[in-house]
């Protein structure tokens, strides 16, 4: 029986709190197979990932997560089977991680306004990587005794309209895909159901995914209930685009997502790891 494959991971790169290595090792403890790492704007931990994969027989796909503002929201795009030399990919990359500097900046001096000096230190003290999110400054926070959980902390620091919120301004989804198809990946929309749009919003997106070149819509995520694997299925299917599944494991802090978990894909999708593109990119990692 072929095990699904894990198309969403991170690690301290960017967010994620097991190095690229520790998170292959745990992947193929829990019976993965097939597992890209798609951190958030970075290739920075593919090279390490690649070592602990072939030391444990387990096949790693290149993978980013790609930040961008659609419908002035941000959305994630994963990108699938890239070129880590890609020079068109790491420009486009450097730009969103130069904005991250600022961002986690202006963040820490928001907060420092609200009473929560020495965040940005703070924040820096949790990334093990070299960039620094919003996860991160809630680590800190919840360190600090400012909020029980990380979920509390971005609910009263970190949104519209709280203290420490910073409005995204990431990529356009155009641009982003063409980093992505420039360095031969396949571009997947992540976690559709967090961003909560309507079912004409969500087909507009997927619309413009397709005139981009997108090919893939992200149906069985961690983040995703049940029902939300059904909803997404039948978006992929009316818009004929390749089912993609990912846990979104950041590290062990939440058990409930866990690697090597996730369920078959409903009936009626194409997965994306059956696409000839996705194959190619699966033996060239191999």
């Amino acid at each position: 029986m072929l095990k699904i494959p894990d198309l969403h991971t991170h690690s301290t790169a960017s967010d994620g709190t097991l190095s690229p290595t520790a998170l292959v090792e745990r992947a193929a403890a829990a019976g993965v197979e097939t597992l890209a790492l798609t951190d958030h704007d970075t290739l920075a931990g593919i090279a390490e990932a690649h070592g602990a994969a072939d030391a444990v027989g387990l096949r790693l796909i290149p993978g980013v997560e790609v930040s961008v503002t659609w419908g002035g929201r941000t959305v994630h795009v994963v990108g699938l089977g890239v070129d880590t030399d890609s020079e068109t990919l790491r420009d486009g990359l450097a730009g969103l991680q130069d904005y991250r500097v600022w961002r986690a900046e202006e963040i820490g001096r928001r907060l420092a306004k609200a009473g929560y000096d020495g965040a940005l230190e703070g924040a820096k003290q949790h990334a093990a990587g070299a960039l620094i999110g919003r996860t991160h400054f809630a680590r800190f926070l919840v360190e600090r005794g400012a909020a029980t959980d990380i979920r509390d902390v971005f609910k009263r620091f970190l949104v519209d309209g709280k203290p420490g919120h910073v409005p995204g301004e990431w990529t356009t989804l155009e641009q982003a895909l063409g980093w992505i198809h420039a360095a031969g990946g396949i571009a997947v929309i992540a976690h559709p159901a967090r961003y909560n749009f309507t079912r004409s919003k969500m087909r507009r997106l997927l619309g413009e995914l397709k005139e981009c070149g997108g090919r893939g819509l992200e149906v069985v995520s961690g983040s995703h209930s049940k029902d939300d694997y059904y909803v997404y299925a039948r978006h992929a299917r009316e818009e004929g685009l390749l089912a993609s599944a990912g846990s979104d494991y950041h590290g062990p802090e939440k058990p409930w997502i866990e690697l090597g978990r996730l369920p078959p894909l409903p009936d009626g999708c194409t997965p994306v790891w059956t696409a000839p593109a996705f194959a190619s990119a699966r033996r060239a990692a191999a």
